[in-house]
């Protein structure tokens, strides 16, 4: 008996997955450079940086964060804007966001290393705390939102993330408008690096986070991801989602 020739169907399954191996490898060897990785984690805050500012962030010459940059972008990891003599530039959409913070989560210590200054306590403070993860929130702020919207029936997590029917209605009610449609999931669970437990992500994550700057309930701390609660925003939480004032500090 003599063998068949190969299936169309077969030939094109193995361009496909020849394809997809050569973007994964691409994307691998943009992502494997220490450089490149500390710009797309800074940019995890979700607002745009400077050349400059990722610059003295990762600790290089300008010269050589260009050509990283230029990288990224190329890549589809960045994208970029000019204004005047600046060049802005911040993390493509919400999709390169998630992949990064999971690569960073799997890859977190489970002790971090002992920090080196007094500065250094008070942003490991600070970022564990409270924090933005791309367009949501995250550390011990993030996880007591999320167990709060669980405890109250807002949102299901035995199943995978989901807003109830009383969920729904609570964000139309607190005045939060939530997408219809997209490509965007409405909730996901985002692991936390430093509670090592889920918050929540998603377009339903990214409305309550942009709110809560909206409303004065949370400001940034610094120039990095770190975020703080309000006094305002401290009796917002409370009233809305029971949230004792000392789980926010």
């Amino acid at each position: 008996m003599t063998a068949s020739a190969p299936s169309n169907s077969r030939k094109t399954g193995g361009r496909t997955t020849a394809g997809q191996a050569a973007g994964l490898a691409r994307l691998a060897g943009l992502m494997a450079d220490e450089t490149r990785a500390a710009c797309l984690l800074a940019l995890l805050d979700g607002r745009a940086w400077t050349a400059g500012e990722l610059a003295r962030y990762a600790g290089v010459a300008a010269s050589t964060i260009s050509e990283h940059l230029g990288r990224l972008v190329a890549g589809g990891l960045l994208t970029e804007e000019r204004q005047g003599r600046h060049r802005y530039v911040r993390l493509a959409d919400a999709r390169i966001a998630q992949l990064v913070e999971d690569l960073a989560a799997q890859v977190a210590p489970q002790a971090p290393a002992r920090p080196r200054s007094l500065r250094e306590v008070s942003a490991g403070s600070a970022m564990a705390r409270g924090r933005t993860c791309y367009d949501h929130l995250a550390g011990r702020l993030g996880i007591a939102v999320t167990d709060a919207l669980t405890d109250r029936g807002l949102l299901r997590q035995d199943t995978g993330f989901a807003l109830t029917d009383a969920g729904v209605a609570w964000f139309e009610a607190v005045g939060i408008g939530l997408p219809r449609g997209g490509r965007r999931p409405l909730v996901r669970a985002c692991l936390d690096w430093t509670e090592r437990r889920p918050h929540l992500a998603g377009a339903a994550g990214a409305a309550l986070c942009r709110h809560a700057f909206e409303a004065g309930w949370c400001v940034r701390v610094g120039s990095e991801r770190a975020v703080k609660v309000t006094p305002s925003g401290e009796r917002a939480l409370t009233e809305l989602l029971g949230i004792a004032p000392e789980a926010l500090r």
